[in-house]
């Protein structure tokens, strides 16, 4: 067994994975998994560059992850920058201090391979399961970016456009400095004319309507199935594998975007750091299920992070 950290630095949070993998059966053994909110892409898609403030919340999370790795012994690191990180002017200024903090430079990958971390995390356990079938449409819907990957085994298509919660939310519901409470007919009718035009990009080169089984990651996926099932708390288990109907997306998304800011704190399994940006994260999760007429989504709670730690088995190193 190998011991191996996976860091997944994306434009609403940092996530941390440390495993014990098995390079023979390919096995991962979770020891520890947590995620903190940092919102390093903050004002990223208006000034083009890292706030100060949101390079010091994300190296306050490096410096307890490095804690946490140290505790562990890990003896693999990967660390994996996505969206907010490409973007930025002054990135140079966030791979110094991942450096200085983790000793690993941070990877600033595409989309394209983001995409393909994100697919191998959420499908390799699936294999087998006869109540899935292939192919596979993995959807990533991130702060900045969301991926679309079609595949089997493998990755057959992927593609990333820059659609996410966070990236819509400051485009589209933000008046005057301040996130509406609720957002005007006219601001959801904007965003969602916006992602409907990020789909046409995305299905120039992913073929999404041939998927047979649609799989949704990440926080907004996540805090939608928790919401559906009512949970007093966040749950990761009863999320992860869970199944959430097109209706009942559509029925979580209407409200979500018609409520207030109080409202949408108040629900037990919101994370305080997506109450501002889960209306328009599920907005996009259901106009993904009605342009390729998905019944439902499976909600996977391993997702890039599982990938990276795959990587480290893979590439030995």
């Amino acid at each position: 067994m190998t011991r191996v950290a996976a860091v997944d630095c994306g434009t609403n949070s940092i996530r941390l994975l440390v495993a014990d993998a098995d390079p023979e059966t390919g096995e991962l053994v979770e020891l520890d998994r947590r995620m903190t909110i940092v919102r390093l892409g903050q004002g990223v898609d208006r000034t083009g560059r890292l706030a100060p403030e949101a390079l010091e919340r994300t190296f306050a999370a490096c410096r307890e992850y490095a804690a946490v790795i140290k505790e562990h012994g890990a003896q693999r690191l990967r660390f994996v920058a996505t969206s907010a990180s490409r973007d930025a002017e002054n990135r140079d200024e966030f791979v110094r201090g991942v450096l200085d903090i983790l000793g690993v430079e941070p990877e600033v990958i595409s989309g394209d391979q983001e995409a393909e971390f994100s697919f191998t995390g959420a499908t390799r356990e699936l294999a087998g399961r006869d109540d899935l079938t292939r192919p596979y449409l993995v959807v990533d819907i991130g702060g900045g970016s969301t991926e679309f990957v079609v595949g089997e085994d493998h990755v057959r298509a992927a593609r990333s456009v820059d659609v996410g919660c966070v990236r819509m939310t400051e485009r589209h519901l933000v008046h005057e400095g301040v996130v509406s409470d609720p957002p005007s007919a006219e601001q959801i009718a904007a965003m969602r004319a916006d992602i409907e035009a990020a789909l046409d990009v995305a299905e120039r080169t992913v073929p999404l309507r041939e998927a047979h089984t649609l799989v949704g990651l990440a926080g907004s996926v996540t805090t939608v199935s928790a919401i559906a099932q009512e949970l007093p708390e966040y749950d990761s288990a009863a999320i992860h594998h869970s199944r959430v109907s097109r209706d009942r997306v559509r029925e979580i998304t209407d409200w979500l975007l018609h409520s207030t800011h109080a409202e949408r704190a108040a629900v037990p399994s919101m994370h305080p750091g997506r109450v501002d940006v889960i209306a328009a994260g599920a907005l996009v999760l259901l106009s993904i299920m009605e342009r390729i007429g998905a019944e439902e989504v499976v909600v996977s709670e391993h997702d890039i992070l599982d990938g990276i730690a795959w990587s480290l088995v893979a590439d030995g190193g």
